[in-house]
């Protein structure tokens, strides 16, 4: 099943509001949350990392940027410094503390990854809702701005998404806005072309059909109660999306298109500078890198658990 299957199937089940118990298919979909191993040790992971990303500048036991144990480290002979009584995750090649480096880091990950979703779901949205209203609406003007459309958004989901983001970011030059603007932008068609599918998956509901045979005008049926009704799979997407973002965002800083400020600590440029004494200290990538696959790894579970929630065939 490709990319684009994949979010055709996610917003067609949106048209079906009702099981067969009656609950609605939120209501059962949350249920069968609460019981989902997978679900629960995503959400675990997920709370885990957002509470250490808001509280970790006051919990850090260093400054993530002093250099106070500079003498003890000589990168270019290859002594560092492990895990002692003072620094529980040893020191990088400056003398600074890994773990304050680690907790401090943590935020700009969190920042970077938010802040690239939130891009890609207000455009995406913004793209989709025009589309899908556009067709919902009928007419030929409203089939050739969809058509219009979503021929761009296919072309944009036929790129692999890493090297569409290292394309923009490299012609946008390096700095932490880059990084965010480029996996947002990677984002837009996911979004836009899920929308679009949510609201033509509603726009053959039986509360639509009823409407409008009471005669309300098919404009105001779109926007008051088509639209809000379609971004519920929109927001399960946004988890993981998230989870996307974050590997997204440490492979650009990465490859070099990050963060300038080289002594503010995240987890992608911790990685990319690790890389230079890979074979003297192989645990200043292993510590960043852990990081961001398990904070990954948890919003995927969160994720694929609640698509499975809401998917009838995956459930069976």
């Amino acid at each position: 099943m490709s990319k684009a299957d994949k979010i055709d199937r996610l917003a067609q089940l949106t048209a079906q509001r009702t099981t067969a118990s009656g609950d609605s298919l939120w209501v059962a979909a949350f249920r069968r949350l609460r019981s989902s191993k997978m679900a629960i040790i995503g959400a675990v992971i997920i709370a885990v990392f957002v509470i250490l990303a808001i509280i970790g500048p006051w919990i850090a036991p260093y400054s993530p940027t002093a250099q106070t144990w500079r003498g003890e480290v000589f990168s270019n002979r290859g002594i560092f410094v492990g895990p002692r009584a003072e620094n529980w995750l040893g020191l990088d090649n400056l003398g600074r503390d890994q773990l304050s480096r680690l907790l401090v880091g943590a935020r700009q990950t969190l920042l970077v990854g938010v802040v690239a979703t939130v891009i890609g779901f207000v455009v995406g949205a913004l793209i989709g809702g025009v589309s899908g209203a556009a067709l919902a609406l009928g007419g030929r003007t409203g089939q050739r701005i969809d058509t219009v459309i979503m021929r761009f958004i296919d072309m944009m989901l036929a790129l692999p998404s890493l090297l569409l983001a290292v394309s923009i970011a490299a012609v946008m030059g390096q700095s932490l806005t880059t990084v965010m603007i480029a996996v947002g932008v990677v984002q837009i068609p996911i979004f836009a072309r899920l929308l679009r599918g949510s609201m033509l998956a509603q726009a053959n509901a039986d509360y639509v059909l009823a409407a409008r045979s009471l005669g309300v005008r098919r404009r105001r049926i779109v926007l008051a109660h088509v639209l809000p009704n379609s971004l519920g799979p929109v927001i399960v997407q946004c988890t993981l999306v998230l989870a996307t973002a974050i590997i997204e965002a440490a492979a650009l800083s990465f490859l070099g298109l990050g963060n300038l400020d080289a002594a503010q600590p995240e987890w992608g440029v911790m990685l990319a500078q690790a890389q230079r004494f890979f074979d003297a200290a192989p645990m200043l990538a292993v510590w960043p890198a852990l990081g961001i696959i398990i904070t990954a790894l948890g919003f995927t579970l969160l994720g694929e658990a609640m698509r499975e929630a809401l998917d009838p065939k995956l459930r069976s």
